[in-house]
């Protein structure tokens, strides 16, 4: 990395300024002990509840942060591009305060995150195809218009406010030994590295990117969306402030795939309910792909950054789970084609416990007899001793199950 000549600071005071900026609309979110991963990971690991947020992510902490500092000179409004969560929390701050917002958003940006952001009274535009064309669309029209632009992430005002997080997590964990903490465009990590190391030296603190977006590892990343599950923390490169920032109070930055990041999100929704979105479950991911070991003394702290998933995601990702659980078997039949033929095999289904989820019937693309026909069937089951019981009764009573699959 080039050498800064004029490196940033930001002190403890200025995170506790942030803190009283923002007390009457951030929330001292919670820290959720987790019996199941303690267990799993042989190690004493809590949750940092930021998915219960305002907004629904930790975006909230600088927003409120920033435009206070701005005192008067918010009075035009302020304008920013964003692919969601600061967005949402750059709406909201200004809506305290009471001055006009505007948000350029990437294409393909939640749609969950564009309704809240316009349910917080913000004017939401079309920002080009990432967050960077979003951001210099937002640059553009606070030149035109005399709007002050905000940074989501690149700004000291916005990384001390983040670092909030670090003072509350040092006043409810006595023995924090380990933070990981998500990487996008590192408001959140050095903020919060700040905040912990200044009181606690010893701590550690890991930055979690996404594969297919990791530019603090790889570089600039290429031109285009990056369809990912991770969309809040995809960024195409570091900021000037935030990276060297990153590099001097980071102790480590790994990596994770879409679908570690998939496998996390269903862990918390199903063992710790929790509803938390591909950006904010990447610190779990780590942990469980054993790309980051826990703290064999002391609390291990995962920060959970935000919870705002598209609702139309949510169906996909249970099936994918189910699958790879093997709670579904999908099963190919060729019966008579004569009312009745279909009812003695569900009998069977339901005589063995299956839930039918799917039927299809499929007479194009195969061979059939013209008194035949075919069926397909998708059904939720217990696993493979379960699986290997239906099929074996299926073919005791003439059921000719002659291609299925497992999952």
């Amino acid at each position: 990395m080039a050498e800064n000549n004029h490196p940033i600071e930001i002190s403890l005071a200025d995170i506790s300024a942030a803190r009283v900026a923002g007390a009457a609309v951030v929330q001292h979110t919670p820290v959720i002990p987790s019996a199941y991963l303690s267990e799993l990971l042989n190690a004493r690991i809590v949750l940092k509840a930021e998915n219960l947020q305002r907004t629904g992510a930790f975006k909230i902490r600088g927003a409120m942060n920033k435009i206070a500092r701005l005192g008067e000179v918010a009075k035009n409004g302020v304008v920013t591009g964003s692919a969601g969560n600061h967005a949402q929390g750059l709406a909201l701050a200004a809506k305290h305060f009471g001055i006009t917002c505007e948000i350029y958003v990437p294409k393909g940006a939640s749609l969950s995150k564009i309704a809240a952001t316009k349910h917080h009274g913000a004017t939401v535009l079309e920002g080009g195809d990432n967050v960077d064309t979003a951001i210099a669309a937002a640059k553009q029209r606070a030149a035109e218009t005399g709007m002050t632009f905000c940074h989501p992430f690149d700004d000291t005002d916005v990384v001390a406010g983040q670092g909030t997080l670090g003072l509350e997590l040092t006043e409810d964990v006595a023995d924090l030994s380990l933070v990981i903490i998500p990487l996008g465009g590192g408001g959140l990590l050095s903020g919060t590295a700040i905040a912990l190391k200044l009181q606690n030296p010893r701590v550690r603190v890991i930055g979690v990117q996404i594969s297919s977006c990791a530019p603090y590892i790889h570089g600039l990343m290429p031109e285009g969306p990056v369809p990912t599950l991770a969309d809040g923390i995809a960024v195409k490169k570091p900021g000037e402030i935030t990276e060297p920032l990153v590099r001097k109070w980071v102790d480590e930055i790994v990596e994770v795939t879409e679908d570690s990041v998939a496998d996390a999100m269903m862990v918390l929704l199903e063992r710790s309910k929790l509803y938390v979105e591909g950006g904010g479950a990447v610190g779990l991911a780590a942990l469980m792909t054993g790309k980051i070991a826990p703290a064999a003394v002391g609390t291990t702290c995962i920060v959970l950054s935000g919870g705002n998933v598209d609702i139309g995601l949510v169906p996909n990702l249970v099936r994918r789970h189910e699958t790879e659980a093997g709670r579904r078997l999908i099963a190919f039949i060729r019966l008579p084609d004569r009312p009745g033929a279909f009812a003695g095999l569900l009998q069977i289904c339901a005589g063995t416990g299956a839930n039918l989820i799917e039927v299809q019937h499929v007479r194009e693309g195969i061979y059939l007899h013209a008194r035949e026909t075919g069926i397909q069937i998708v059904l939720e089951i217990r696993g493979r001793d379960h699986a290997d019981q239906l099929l074996a009764l299926a073919k005791e009573q003439g059921y000719d199950l002659n291609e299925s699959k497992f999952y």
